[in-house]
């Protein structure tokens, strides 16, 4: 079986150039075993570092870029946007939790499993980012940070298109008074993304329409949701929490990534 990754017709419809490939890869597709299962892309996993290279060699393949094109950042949960516009190599691979690029051949990927990938593009722009929005990052500005390196590299922001991808529910998704607190003290309003929980003092999050409500601040073209459940649905996706409740002991990670064609 070879990788069938999820698209959206919000980044298809930008395809007037031409230019542009992306892809929300779910678990599906890969050589990995045991609970690594599939198309584990991770190489912070315990899985062995030439499997996920042969997963992440596919991944490329289904991108049409070469396999050392396809880029990711040591992500740390935080605001940090990185300019890629030439590979490295993955043992180099700078500190941040975004990219942004100009570069064809180049494919920007993220690694979740639970947290929120988000893909961005201005294809007639030239201009495409990727980024990791966990909650932390979210909070703190990951989201703005990207979209204003894709302005200053000359994209329009009323040209961007993003697209959120699989991650954690509501439902899934439930959190701690502390949590609750740490959103409040920054804007009240916060609250709005917090439903009552069964268990007392507890809420549920939600980390999707957290992410769609702060890039709907942007002024972008489009957002997206594609509204899929990384914890709900282990046939597709890894999810940290599940593996954490499962007592799995370690999870993979699924990549979305997005390119700039060469002509």
């Amino acid at each position: 079986m070879r990788p069938k990754p999820i698209t959206h017709s919000g980044l298809d419809r930008s395809l007037h150039t031409g230019r542009l490939a992306h892809g929300f890869f779910t678990r599906q597709g890969g050589v990995s075993n045991g609970i690594h299962q599939g198309l584990n892309c991770g190489y912070g996993s315990d899985d062995a570092r030439n499997t996920v290279a042969q997963n992440r060699a596919r991944v490329a393949q289904a991108l049409a870029v070469e396999a050392q094109a396809l880029l990711t950042v040591h992500q740390f949960h935080s605001a940090e946007v990185v300019l890629a516009e030439q590979a490295w190599a993955h043992d180099k691979a700078p500190r941040g939790d975004a990219m942004v690029c100009t570069s064809p051949g180049i494919a920007l990927g993220i690694l979740t499993a639970d947290c929120a990938p988000v893909l961005f593009a201005d294809a007639s722009g030239g201009v495409i980012g990727a980024a990791h929005a966990g909650w932390r990052g979210a909070l703190t500005g990951v989201l703005e940070a990207t979209v204003q390196m894709m302005v200053d590299q000359g994209a329009r922001r009323g040209g961007i298109v993003a697209v959120v991808g699989p991650c954690i529910a509501q439902a899934s998704y439930e959190v701690g008074p502390e949590f609750l607190a740490e959103f409040t003290a920054r804007d009240p309003a916060f609250a709005s993304f917090f439903a009552p929980s069964r268990k007392a003092h507890h809420h549920q999050f939600d980390l999707a329409g957290f992410v769609m409500a702060r890039l709907g601040d942007l002024g972008l073209g489009q957002s997206h949701d594609v509204a899929l459940d990384t914890y709900a649905d282990d046939s597709l996706f890894y999810s940290y929490r599940r593996a954490c409740h499962r007592d799995e002991g370690d999870y993979g990670r699924q990549i979305a990534a997005i390119t700039l064609l060469t002509d």
